[in-house]
């Protein structure tokens, strides 16, 4: 045996040969068998120290005992003093240390949110983590023509439909503003229209306007088939910035939750303050004042509610200090979501940040780094719900549908991280190493792992493997006409929309809708 031969692998003889192994590889693995999928459990990566997450939560609790929150609504005044909040001359609203932490001892510990298929639940127990949209960009990227537009009603149910073909994308969350809908509430209504109807996964959209919520509630309750089904699984969540940085409640976002706690639509708590601007410069500095903050709504639901199912949204963002420019994909970002990421843990209660944006216009090398060292961070650190963590760019005023598409490999590559390395007696590989190197009576070790039955049992479960991410050597590469990552995403898009989406509702259903509420978009 020459040793050209010697060196070659040898072939498997498994039955079928390379055309079945390639045939099992692409058939769709169960949920058990994938190597990432949604919920897998993160929070090893922990830039605090125990004792600092203690440090940060009595801080926490220090201001909000003796600064507290300005600008409470009427009616948040009566809730929050009726619970043992204290109003002060001054007209800031305090909160005593047992009363933060009565409410914490009531919030909502094991909280899923529904898809409108079930399959798409999400459990946020623990340090389960999910990626998905978010946001409220006001244009839309251009990759073939390299520049920015307005968005669009159509794009964010493109957005919807797209997100929903994506293994990786667990929710949608609205990533972008209807700009051709002048009418505010009709905005907001066609933003769940276009969100519901063009994917199964849960949704996320915002409702700014109280006098904009019975609406929504009622649009949410028509989709589901009636207010008792909606409630039994609420399929679509509410993003409500009830404060405004530092330290004081937006009044009216304040009022729109108050509803739409009262109609059973799940919240998320978000605060996003500026680091350098609306909160402290230093990173943990800015997460102290987004967990009071944050705490000052936990208080305010349970008091509404109690154990009424409400996400810690702290997201503290981080500011480029040498323009007030804000910077998404900065390693300072990675690092306050990790943070808060931690604190969501300690408080033992469902948290979500940002993670995944990219300051760069285009889904180039910058948009790369930036996404994916936000997005890797947040989810090894253990962030229950990673928002802004596909298709986000110019610092959250742009959205991009080619950029959602590759941010499903990326997102991939974070979640195996997220898995972590599995130690046990298989994994070890003795014997594997054993048979490898010295073999049996019966046959000597072939000297490579390649093709050994083992390595291909675990190829698919161990490996996450891109479909668009190109790992050709330079000559196959050539020989196959130099494929193009964004070409590549464009054909994707232009593949997914081409077909008709699963999530579209039945007629009758559409048409009810349409009878209640002026839909934008075409039947």
């Amino acid at each position: 045996m020459n040793d050209e031969t010697h060196s070659r692998p040898a072939r498997s003889n498994r039955s079928g040969g390379r055309a079945a192994r390639h045939a099992a590889r692409a058939a769709k693995l169960s949920d058990d068998m994938r190597p990432v999928r949604a919920g897998m459990t993160g929070g090893r990566y922990k830039p605090l120290s125990d004792t600092d997450v203690l440090k940060i939560h009595e801080a926490a609790l220090t201001a909000l005992e003796t600064i507290g929150l300005a600008d409470a609504p009427p009616t948040g005044v009566e809730i929050l003093t009726n619970a043992g909040a204290i109003l002060g001359d001054d007209g800031r609203i305090r909160f005593p240390r047992a009363l933060v932490e009565d409410m914490l001892a009531i919030a909502c510990k094991d909280l899923t949110l529904h898809g409108r298929d079930p399959v798409h639940d999400l459990d946020l127990s623990g340090q389960r983590v999910h990626y998905g949209t978010a946001g409220a960009a006001v244009n839309m990227v251009d990759v073939q023509g390299n520049e920015y537009r307005d968005s669009t009603l159509q794009d964010l149910h493109d957005a919807a439909r797209i997100a929903d073909k994506l293994d990786n994308i667990h929710f949608l969350q609205r990533p972008m503003v209807a700009r051709d809908i002048a009418d505010n509430l009709e905005m907001d209504l066609n933003t769940i229209y276009a969100c519901c109807s063009g994917t199964t996964k849960h949704v996320g959209t915002s409702i700014s306007d109280p006098s904009h919520a019975a609406e929504c509630l009622e649009i949410a309750y028509t989709i589901a088939g009636g207010e008792d089904k909606y409630r039994e699984r609420p399929f679509v969540s509410m993003s409500n910035c009830f404060v405004v940085p530092p330290m004081k409640f937006a009044t009216e976002s304040c009022e729109a939750m108050e509803i739409c706690v009262r109609g059973g639509m799940p919240v998320l708590l978000l605060s996003a303050g500026m680091s350098g601007a609306t909160a402290p410069s230093t990173i943990a500095g800015a997460i102290v004042q987004a967990c009071a903050e944050c705490l000052a709504g936990i208080v305010y639901v349970n008091a509404i509610a109690p154990g009424h199912p409400a996400i810690f949204g702290t997201w503290p963002f981080d500011l480029d200090l040498r323009t007030g420019a804000m910077t998404v994909g900065s390693g300072e970002q990675a690092l306050l979501t990790s943070g808060c990421a931690q604190m969501h843990a300690f408080y033992g209660i469902p948290g979500g940040a940002t993670g995944g944006a990219a300051d760069s216009k285009m889904p180039d090398m910058q948009a790369g780094w930036e996404q994916m060292c936000t997005n890797v961070l947040a989810g090894t650190s253990g962030c229950n719900m990673i928002y802004e963590a596909a298709g986000m760019h110019a610092s959250l005023l742009g959205f991009c549908h080619e950029s959602l598409i590759l941010s499903d490999d990326l997102i991939g590559q974070a979640l195996r991280c997220v898995r972590g390395i599995e130690v046990d007696d298989e994994t070890l590989a003795l014997d594997q190493m054993r048979e490898v190197c010295i073999g049996t009576a019966d046959a000597p070790g072939v000297g490579h792992y390649l093709g050994t039955d083992r390595t291909l049992s675990h190829m698919e479960r161990d490996r996450i493997y891109p479909t668009l991410g190109n790992r050709m050597s330079p000559k196959e590469w050539a020989e196959k006409d130099k494929p193009d990552l964004i070409e590549n995403a464009i054909a994707r898009k232009e593949q997914i929309l081409a077909t008709r989406a699963a999530a579209r509702f039945e007629p009758e259903l559409d048409a009810e809708i349409r009878a209640r509420f002026n839909i934008h978009l075409p039947a």
